[in-house]
């Protein structure tokens, strides 16, 4: 095995090496360069404002090579090989590409394609902007109803009637916001928006193309009732240019560029009969060349999705099932577990009446306890009467109303009724300290974790080689 060490660097020498290059080499871990920029980038990053605990430099150097012995230990086992992460890999490269191309003739092409398309729908027709006042009728309506909804809106109209010109406008929105009953456009004073041929209903659409701007319409019968229709403008659809910031806009809402994006990139791999990854590695080599923050965090990304994997599977995944390890660990640190009032261990019994509790708890008084909850449960119940619920858990003072009341006798609290379960009653003891590893088990796994964690990195600074140029390290964030 290689031995870690930390080289520290002839002044003469390291001056050399730093007038050579603008970015000259901080540390090298199992052969590699670490450039200084890119543990600027992670030291700035992790010490940035809003961080509780900044280190220094000089702390932060040790961190950083753990951080990167993972990832020589990650790529040693091939993990950047596999085709789930090269392809997570992959994916992260094309999102930081794709916001760099913008392929203004598509865009350009899909607005005149947009605009084409509604003109279309428009024809030679005038485009209509109108409001309207509804007195809804149903289809299946009486004469006498039908007669109350004709009258309505003849006294509307009648009022509207005598609305001078000028006003006519203010007064029938104001008339639309008391009296219409489509409660949709009532809001903004009947305003329906601009409309063409074929968009609103046929005796409706009839009505309102017979109408000049600032005309109103005499009551008119339609499917859905009877209406009053004010005309406030009418012209012909208005040319490409008229609408074309509003088109863009439009379809930037709608994802525009990022589809131009991709557009560019299928068009490219099929010009080059190569694959799309090809494309995006290609222009991210460019990005990247030109842009350190590109680049320092598509390698952030690389390290930090690495270093995961290899922590999972050689560390974390392990010592969580290692159940064995948990215990001799639990037993070896118990007073770093103790507690500083007793638990509840037990179960809560919801049933339907106090003679389904009582059996409950008969059931199980020789059946050890993690088995009580399925013993009740299987011998109470099936599959279509429900006559008991069981809560299971570890509780402390304050977990639970129904624990406090029932277990620790506190008076205040009271029993948390649940519907269809009135009865409540509590089984189990009362525990001073954890009896496994299990009664604390989430504290435990982590601790263990970590201290398997610890052992791990030891064992990766004996094995990979480390050289810091300290020299360098000096001029972090100092040039």
């Amino acid at each position: 095995m290689k031995k870690l060490f930390f080289a520290v660097l002839a002044a003469s020498f390291c001056s050399t090496m730093m007038g050579q290059s603008t970015d000259p080499v901080i540390m090298k871990i199992n052969g590699k360069d670490i450039l200084r920029s890119e543990f600027e980038y992670s030291f700035n990053k992790n010490n940035g404002d809003g961080v509780l605990e900044k280190k220094t430099v000089e702390e932060y150097v040790p961190l950083y090579i753990d951080f990167k012995l993972k990832v020589a230990e990650a790529e040693r086992a091939g993990i950047d090989t596999l085709s789930s992460i090269r392809n997570e890999l992959a994916g992260y490269k094309e999102q930081m590409v794709l916001p760099t191309i913008v392929d203004s003739a598509y865009i350009e092409r899909e607005a005149r394609k947009t605009y084409d398309l509604t003109a279309a729908r428009f024809g030679t027709d005038d485009v209509l902007t109108a409001s309207h006042i509804l007195v809804l009728l149903r289809q299946d309506a009486s004469p006498e109803d039908e007669a109350k909804a004709k009258a309505r809106i003849d006294s509307i109209y009648g009022i509207l009637r005598a609305v001078p010109a000028a006003e006519l406008e203010t007064r029938f929105a104001d008339m639309a916001k008391d009296c219409s009953e489509d409660k949709g456009s009532a809001m903004r004073g009947g305003a329906l928006g601009q409309f063409g041929k074929g968009m609103m209903i046929p005796d409706f659409e009839t009505a309102a193309y017979a109408l000049k701007a600032g005309e109103m319409s005499a009551p008119v019968k339609t499917v859905v009732g009877y209406h009053i229709i004010y005309m406030k403008d009418r012209h012909q659809f208005e040319p490409y240019e008229h609408h074309h910031a509003a088109i863009l806009q439009f379809l930037d809402s709608r994802g525009i560029k990022q589809a131009s994006a991709n557009a560019y990139l299928d068009s490219i791999a099929r010009q080059r009969n190569v694959e799309r990854v090809v494309v995006v590695d290609s222009v991210f080599s460019r990005l990247a060349a030109n842009d350190a923050d590109v680049r320092n965090l598509a390698q952030e990304y690389y390290d930090g999705t690495l270093m995961y994997e290899i922590s999972k599977s050689d560390v974390w995944d392990k010592a969580q099932s290692d159940e064995f390890g948990l215990e001799n660990y639990f037993n070896a640190n118990k007073k770093k577990y103790a507690w500083d009032k007793p638990r509840y261990s037990g179960i809560i019994i919801r049933g339907k009446d106090e003679s389904v509790v009582a059996k409950a708890k008969k059931l199980i008084k020789k059946v050890p306890e993690p088995d009580w909850a399925q013993t009740i449960v299987s011998a109470l119940n099936t599959d279509s009467v429900k006559v008991v619920r069981i809560e299971r858990g570890l509780f402390k003072q304050g977990d639970n109303a129904t624990i406090d009341r029932l277990a620790f006798g506190d008076k205040t609290k009271e029993v948390k009724q649940v519907k269809n379960y009135p009865a409540t009653g509590v089984y189990g003891n009362k525990v001073k300290k954890p009896r496994t590893y299990k009664d604390v088990k989430g504290q435990v796994i982590t601790d263990y974790q970590n201290e398997k964690e610890r052992e791990w990195v030891e064992g990766l600074r004996s094995k990979y080689e480390v050289i810091v140029y300290d020299e360098v390290v000096k001029t972090v964030n100092k040039h």
